[in-house]
């Protein structure tokens, strides 16, 4: 029988795969992964419907992100990619979803980046209090 999933209690010990890494000096958190030899995995969670695009959170669990396209259609999807692609730098082409198109949880799978990269970009457009 395959063990529960859920939140650690107190006094459990967390997984090494949900605590941040150490990358080059630099907390990474575990919603973004290296994908060899030179893509990034980032785990999204999308809010559609918003009034703007903008990077709301970037946590262990996910990067929030909320998008200014209704969830109709793949109209979300395509707002999503291509905010992240303004935020990241990068042409459209390098970015897709590789799993959750259609739920808000997504993976989007970033090509020919690094993760420091990556992280600094979405850190120094996250609209969030810290």
């Amino acid at each position: 029988m395959a063990p529960k999933r859920g939140k650690a209690k107190a006094g459990e010990l967390v997984p090494a795969s949900t605590q941040p890494r150490q990358v080059a000096g630099k907390n990474t958190p575990a919603c973004l992964r290296l994908v060899p030899p030179a893509s990034v995995a980032i785990t999204i969670h999308a809010k559609p419907g918003a009034k703007i695009s903008a990077v709301t959170d970037v946590s262990d669990e996910a990067v929030g992100v909320q998008i200014d396209a209704p969830a109709k259609d793949g109209e979300a999807n395509a707002a999503l990619l291509d905010f992240i692609s303004s935020v990241l730098g990068l042409k459209k082409r390098q970015i897709s979803i590789a799993s959750g198109s259609k739920s808000r949880d997504k993976v989007v799978v970033v090509e020919d980046a690094s993760l420091d990269a990556v992280l600094d970009a979405l850190k120094k457009n996250c609209n969030c209090n810290s």
